[in-house]
């Protein structure tokens, strides 16, 4: 079990920029498959970005290209670097871990992108 915290949400600009963090909790946070994932009012909640124990991503097609994960297990923190913001992206981000068959979520960050 693991204990996530979200920040860096706010409003920002169409083709702005916005840095996504996930603070965790644990001494096994590096055996950790971490995610990012968002949900816009009346939508499903969708997967954004993952990043395995050993640092290989995968990104949604919608932000493939703009958007970056990385993780610092020393620091035991997740990232999502957002770039070229579209208003489609606004959403609640939310951070993910998991291990084995257990999940464990954050509370969530808004992002809205608006001019």
């Amino acid at each position: 079990q693991v204990q996530l915290v979200e920040s860096g949400g706010g409003l920002v600009q169409p083709g702005g920029s916005l840095r996504l963090s996930c603070a965790a909790s644990g001494s096994i946070f590096r055996l950790y498959a971490m995610g990012w994932y968002r949900q816009a009012p009346g939508k499903q909640r969708e997967l954004v970005a993952t990043i395995t124990s050993g640092s290989s991503t995968n990104y949604a097609d919608s932000v493939k290209g703009r958007f970056t994960i990385s993780r610092d297990n020393a620091k035991k923190m997740v990232h999502l670097q957002m770039n070229s913001l579209k208003p489609e992206d606004t959403a609640v981000y939310y951070c993910k871990g998991t291990i084995g068959t257990i999940e464990s979520w954050g509370q969530g960050t808004q992002v809205t992108v608006s001019s």
